[in-house]
């Protein structure tokens, strides 16, 4: 498949949390400049050490932070999320759901191009791939992401919506079965190999506004109750061969 679009300027937002340092890793070699963004002024040599070309301290509760983080770029990958805790239970002030919605309304009026959001098994129709003990007790989390999803369909924004599920920090296995339309799909992934889906949305004309549930292989506990084969523009990415086939 011929791989036409370009794009200039990436915004990791969500950059100093665990998936965001794994995009930045991942987005590195390419040609794209890319921003991050970090709540703390002590994460800056870090994010700067991991390849962003520009950090910018940001709290997304705030509108007017969102307009600046997405100013001139082309593309936005959000890995936003709250820390674990009882706001996760009860739902109170999660940056899921309010700080999302901003930065889609600031990317709605900045014109950026391509919106990539990490999302997770067991929000909407995909609840069924999470127990019911582990909904309940992150049920405001997945409330606000649902919210945060909608939102996003509705903006108009081209997008791909990337449901992983129990993140670990394994090294990226290269390998990742797709599922789309929820349902009872679920296992583990990498957060490496998140990172990696999420870098070749944009690029990836099957992925384009869709919702995507993922998970590796080797983690996998339950069958996809509808499984898709995406053709990721690997191409677009310069990392290892033996871990490139996503």
């Amino acid at each position: 498949m011929t791989r036409s679009r370009t794009f200039d300027r990436a915004l990791v937002a969500g950059a100093s949390g665990e998936t965001g340092q794994e995009l930045l890793s991942v987005l590195r070699p390419t040609d794209l400049s890319v921003r991050a963004t970090t709540r703390s002024y002590a994460n800056v040599d870090m994010l700067e050490r991991h390849g962003a070309d520009d950090v910018l301290v940001a709290d997304f509760f705030e509108s007017a932070d969102a307009v600046a983080a997405v100013d001139d770029c082309d593309i936005v990958y959000c890995a936003l999320g709250t820390p674990s805790g009882i706001r996760h239970t009860i739902g109170t002030k999660l940056v899921d759901r309010t700080g999302v919605i901003n930065l889609i309304t600031a990317a709605v009026g900045a014109g950026v191009s391509y919106f990539v959001l990490e999302s997770a098994i067991g929000v909407g129709n995909s609840k069924a791939g999470l127990s019911l003990p582990a909904r309940l007790l992150i049920r405001g989390s997945l409330s606000a992401k649902q919210d945060a999803e909608t939102a996003l369909r509705r903006s108009g924004l081209e997008h791909t919506i990337i449901r992983p599920g129990r993140l670990t920090n394994d090294l990226p296995s290269g390998a990742v079965v797709v599922n789309e339309g929820g349902g009872s799909f679920s296992g583990s992934i990498s957060r490496a190999d998140v990172a990696r889906v999420m870098a070749v949305s944009p690029f990836t004309p099957d992925a384009r506004n869709r919702t995507l549930e993922i998970v590796s292989r080797d983690g996998l506990t339950s069958a996809p109750t509808n499984p898709v084969d995406i053709d990721w523009a690997e191409d677009h990415l310069a990392i290892e061969r033996e871990h490139s086939r996503i």
